[in-house]
Order: C-alpha cells, then sequence, then structure tokens
C-alpha cells in the first residue's frame, strides 16, 4: 500500500475542511473505497491460491491416467466436444478422437512429465480456468525423456465437475543434450 504520510502533511497544511465541504465528503468516500481493496486484494488471493491447487491436482489426475493408460478414467476428463489441436499432429473436435489417439500414439509408449515451476493458472469468471506450462515426454520403454513441448488447456466448472474444453499442445521438439544431461544428473541426486 502507498505511503500516505505526504497527503497528511498537505492536508495538515490545507485550509480547514469547513471552508470545503465537498473536498471532505470526497476524502470520506476515498478513504471507505480503499479499506475494501485491501481486504478484496486478500480474497483474490486466495482464490487464486485455492484455484491453482485445484488445477494442479486436476493436471496431476489427468496425466496419471494417460501415463497409465487408464482411458476411462481419462476419458472423464474432457468434454465430449472437446478441441485439441497438436502442431506436429492433427487437429480433433471430440473426446472419442483424443482418447483413440492416446490409445494409438500414447499407451505404453510415452510417459509425460509436466515440467516443475511452469505451471500458471488463470480464472476465467462464471467458466473456470486457463491452465499452461511446458511438459515433457519419455520413452516408456527407456525411461529416457527425448521431447519438450509447451500447452494450454482450457477448463469449464460446470455441474460441480471440471472438464477440459480445449487442449492447445505445440512448441514440440527435442530436448538439448544439456536438459538430458541436467535430467539424468536429477534423477541420480
Amino acid at each position: 500500500m502507498r505511503n500516505l504520510a505526504p497527503a497528511l502533511v498537505r492536508l495538515k497544511q490545507a485550509p480547514p475542511m469547513t471552508h470545503c465541504p465537498t473536498a471532505f465528503a470526497a476524502l470520506l468516500v476515498a478513504a471507505g473505497m480503499l479499506a475494501p481493496l485491501s481486504a478484496s486484494a486478500g480474497e483474490e488471493a486466495v482464490e487464486a491460491a485455492t484455484l491453482t491447487r485445484t488445477i494442479t491436482a486436476l493436471d496431476d489426475q489427468v496425466f496419471d491416467a494417460y501415463n497409465r493408460c487408464d482411458l476411462e478414467t481419462f476419458a472423464r476428463y474432457f468434454s465430449p466436444t472437446v478441441e485439441f489441436y497438436h502442431d506436429s499432429g492433427w487437429a480433433s473436435f471430440d473426446r472419442d478422437t483424443v482418447v483413440s489417439n492416446t490409445r494409438k500414439y500414447i499407451c505404453h509408449k510415452v510417459r509425460r512429465e509436466r515440467v516443475p515451476g511452469t505451471l500458471k493458472v488463470y480464472p476465467i469468471k462464471n467458466f473456470g480456468a486457463i491452465e499452461e506450462g511446458e511438459h515433457r515426454f519419455c520413452e516408456v520403454a527407456t525411461g529416457h525423456c527425448e521431447g519438450s513441448a509447451k500447452f494450454v488447456m482450457v477448463w469449464q466448472h460446470k455441474d460441480g465437475q471440471w472438464q477440459m474444453t480445449r487442449v492447445l499442445s505445440y512448441g514440440h521438439r527435442a530436448l538439448t543434450e544439456a536438459e538430458k544431461a541436467a535430467l539424468q544428473t536429477t534423477e541420480t541426486r
């Protein structure tokens, strides 16, 4: 919050408020308006932290199902009319195609890991949230992580249930040798 001391000094130097009732009224209104702002900011911070925990948990759950190839559970996290855009693959416009592509290209072949520190969550008033971050993909057979990409997921909260309505998976690239070495160093600790 701003330091109000300079304003108070100017106020003490100003003529008595009895000569400026409008200015005095404006000061009272402004003081009354500032108090709810600090409480509101605190409430917004709590709501943002709660939403981030919720979306992080959902991300963990959906990709746990993805990594285990539990496609029945995996499917529950997608709206029947989900739009999924993959920059090096395809676009699909329904849950069945997302599940089918996961079965065909992912199951028992690739494991997804969210890159620590990259997840960000933004609220969408009266709808849900936007989740963005980076993830890497690791070969199931070798355990080695080979690729990386960015993602954006739009989550809708409806009737007490969270589902993804839009997914963007983009910026797919091979990990650099330095990134691979850093992962191996982390794994051996």
